[in-house]
């Protein structure tokens, strides 16, 4: 509720932000939905909540990342109805936050740009699967080894797909960030991701 607040106030605020909010709900459904089999009854795939995350923040890409599960749940048998709220839990709340939040850590520790897009990017990703793991461990407890012990053998498995899909997605939203600052670095500025200053010491480096 508190990202549907956060997101009509954007739209009414500046409408010119649309295409760019538009196109954030697309990579994230765009990516999540390509899914690899990975543990029984579950698989693994991007997110790209990673890029929203860091334009518009947690909240808002809290909704879009519900909006895109739900869709999916619906029309493309990805997830379900009754694991959206663990899903929205895993991809739409806590990978944005720790994605958010390393962006405005490594940026405060003025770390390159770039670098700091592919980490937020890539360990929210990686921050999404280990409260997958987690969920599944609380639901399907092993026998013998419990929580603990299934919540070892589910992270294990997740991680031979996730880990190289999360460094894919960091490198791509990056490469996305390097576009934008091209073509629209001034909506960067308007949303307070970037400063002008730091605009213009990235274009420099790039130039």
């Amino acid at each position: 509720m508190y990202g549907i607040y956060k997101l009509n106030r954007l739209i009414k605020e500046n409408r010119e932000i649309l295409p760019l909010l538009a196109v954030a709900g697309a990579f994230i459904f765009i990516l999540s939905a390509l899914k690899l089999p990975s543990v029984t009854g579950s698989c693994s795939h991007p997110t790209g909540t990673g890029l929203a995350a860091i334009l518009f923040g947690p909240a808002i890409t809290a909704v879009l990342g519900t909006i895109v599960l739900l869709y999916q749940s619906l029309f493309l048998a990805h997830g379900g109805l009754t694991t959206l709220g663990a899903n929205v839990f895993s991809m739409g709340i806590v990978g944005p936050v720790v994605a958010y939040t390393i962006y405005k850590v490594g940026m405060k520790l003025n770390l390159n740009f770039y670098f700091v897009v592919f980490l937020a990017a890539t360990l929210g990703d990686w921050a999404t699967y280990v409260v997958t793991s987690v969920e599944l461990a609380l639901a399907f407890p092993a026998d013998p080894g419990g929580v603990m012990g299934s919540f070892k053998a589910f992270a294990t498995i997740f991680a031979l797909t996730q880990v190289p899909l999360a460094i894919i997605e960091g490198a791509i939203t990056a490469l996305i960030f390097k576009y934008i600052i091209q073509v629209r670095s001034d909506m960067l500025a308007r949303l307070n991701v970037l400063s002008d200053a730091a605009i213009s010491k990235i274009k420099g480096a790039i130039s």
